[in-house]
Formats: C-alpha cells, sequence, structure tokens
C-alpha cells in the first residue's frame, strides 16, 4: 500500500476475486487514491454461537451486488441533482480484505488496525465492509493519531457492554471500547430503540461519558435536522452503521433486525448533514447477514448507501 513502508507485514491484506464496483485494486494505481474500500470479514463470538459468524460473508457479498451498479453509478443521480462526484475527480479503489488468521484474535485485531492505519497515513479515507460491529473497535484503534473525534453511530443497540463471557472486543461492546480511545472526546448514537440493547447500568455509563442518545422513534417524530443540530462539533466524524440500525422492512438480512428504524432518506439526509458539518474520516458498515437476504434487496440497499456517502463527501467538498 501507498504511504508506508509494508515490508514488515507483506500479507496483511489479500485480494478479493472481484473489487467493488469493478474499481481497480490498491496496489494498481499510481498514486493513493481519496476512498479505499477494505474488507474486514471479522467477528468476535462469543460461547454458543460457533466460530462462524453470519457477517462473515458480507464483504465478498457486498462486491458481488455492486456490480449490478457498476455500468451507471456514474450517471446522473437524481438523489444528488445531477453528479454523484459533483464534477470532481475523485479517486477510488478496492483495497482487498484484512487477511486474518482464525482463532487468533488479538492478532487479528492487531491486523486491522495496521491496515487501516496504512490508509489514514496514505491521506485515503477507509470505507470499511463488515464483518460484526467488534470491526468497530480495531478500526477506531488505527486514529491515535486524530484528536478532538466524534464517534456517529447509527444502530438499533447501544453497543456499551463492558464484556460479554469475558470478551471485551466483541460486537456488544464497541461503543464502550470507542469511550475509552483518547481521539474519541464526542459520540452520538441515533436508531436506539426496542429491548436488548442494553441494561441500566450501560445506558447510566454512557449518558455519564456524555454519549448523545438518540431513539430511533425521536428520529422519526423530530426530523433530521433537529438531531443535526444536537450533533457535537468536532474536528472529524467517523460513522459506523450498523445494518440494524436501518429498518428492516428496506433492510431485512441483518444479524439482528429490529422494527422502526431510520429509513433511506433519513440515512441520506444525516450522511449529507454530518459531511457539510465537518469532515468525515472514516466509515464502517457492519453485521449484515447476506444468508439472510435472499431477495438481494438488503445488500442492493447497503451499496447504494456507499454510494450515498461518497456523493455527500464529494458534495461538501471533502474531496480536491
Amino acid at each position: 500500500m501507498h504511504g508506508e513502508d509494508t515490508s514488515d507485514h507483506p500479507s496483511m491484506t489479500e485480494p478479493a476475486p472481484s473489487t467493488f464496483l469493478g474499481l481497480p485494486r490498491l496496489d494498481e494505481l499510481p498514486r493513493p487514491p481519496h476512498v479505499a474500500f477494505l474488507g474486514v470479514p471479522y467477528g468476535r463470538p462469543y460461547r454458543g454461537l460457533g466460530p462462524e459468524l453470519p457477517s462473515a460473508t458480507a464483504p465478498a457479498a457486498l462486491r458481488a451486488a455492486s456490480l449490478a451498479f457498476q455500468p451507471y453509478y456514474r450517471n446522473v443521480d437524481v438523489d444528488f441533482g445531477g453528479d454523484l462526484f459533483a464534477g470532481r475527480e475523485v479517486l477510488l479503489a478496492d483495497a482487498g480484505d484484512v487477511r486474518l488468521v482464525p482463532g487468533d484474535h488479538t492478532g487479528n485485531l492487531e491486523r486491522i488496525t495496521t491496515v487501516v492505519r496504512t490508509l489514514l497515513r496514505a491521506g485515503t479515507v477507509p470505507i470499511v465492509l463488515g464483518g460484526d460491529h467488534a470491526v468497530t473497535v480495531p478500526v477506531l484503534q488505527a486514529y491515535a493519531e486524530q484528536t478532538g473525534l466524534c464517534i456517529v453511530q447509527i444502530d438499533a443497540h447501544l453497543d456499551w457492554r463492558d464484556e460479554v463471557d469475558g470478551i471485551r472486543e466483541g460486537f456488544s461492546s464497541p461503543m464502550r471500547r470507542a469511550s475509552e480511545l483518547s481521539s474519541v472526546h464526542a459520540m452520538v448514537q441515533i436508531g436506539l430503540r426496542g429491548a436488548g440493547s442494553g441494561r441500566e447500568g450501560e445506558f447510566a455509563a454512557a449518558r455519564t461519558w456524555g454519549s448523545v442518545l438518540v431513539p430511533a422513534r425521536t428520529v422519526h417524530r423530530e426530523g433530521i435536522e433537529w438531531v443535526l443540530d444536537r450533533l457535537p462539533q468536532a474536528s472529524a466524524y467517523y460513522v459506523t452503521l450498523d445494518a440494524d440500525g436501518i429498518d428492516p422492512g428496506i433492510m431485512p438480512g441483518v444479524n439482528a433486525p429490529a422494527p422502526g428504524g431510520l429509513t433511506y432518506w433519513q440515512v441520506f439526509d444525516l450522511l449529507c448533514g454530518i459531511a457539510h458539518r465537518g469532515q468525515i474520516v472514516g466509515f464502517d458498515l457492519t453485521e449484515l447477514a447476506p444468508a439472510r437476504d435472499p431477495s438481494g434487496v438488503t445488500m442492493a440497499h447497503a451499496v447504494r448507501i456507499l454510494l450515498v456517502l461518497i456523493g455527500a463527501l464529494a458534495h461538501a467538498g471533502q474531496f480536491g
């Protein structure tokens, strides 16, 4: 990869059989891209869940689904009122998948962090294709050189457990772990709903730390502008989107579907609003379950959201 000597870890990533949108691979470009898609098919299972979680196949499924968009994603984009890239030159690439070793959880965390840090030091915005929400923990650790970071989480669940079965880096804990990083100074959690999101102590801990909690019902009642008005000011934003944050009526193929989630337009306006308020320095999409998506509508929706993110960054002037 560009921007950092990778001679000590030449096999940190492996190329995917097909790239996202048919894009060039990272090592095929003469210079670092503005954005790179990075697959992280990682999960940290708890006892009883088995070694393979449903999201392990999501990066490959997202790449396959994206090829249906390849012929026309640069046509007039009605949602953006014109060119997706806002007339700018935006260089995109596929960085492949982080090479993971089954059972080596500590080593896998380090590998993920190393690859993301390499992209950041090259000036590239990583778009991470998870994996379950445990992916976010090592990804955020790569932002140690960033200061004043605000985490924007779109999710049905609080994800503030300190540990589950002795595991502190699992998919129930990413926001708790994020709150412990020196680079993170603010957090807003959007789309919370239903039971099972957290216990009373976890909600109290999140509020005490200073996280802004926005239930999905509040989003539906008050609107996205109301939410954006409560977005903490920050030098940079990192967005983590758990796919169950979106309503399962339009995105059913997720690990933990919960009724009443956000709509496409709410996510669209939220991403555009964040990009116009500050620099988005990273994004991850987690908790997709391709085996639960026989119609393909979930993957199509997910690909479109990733394109919306790029469009939001371009139209906010974050490229060039």
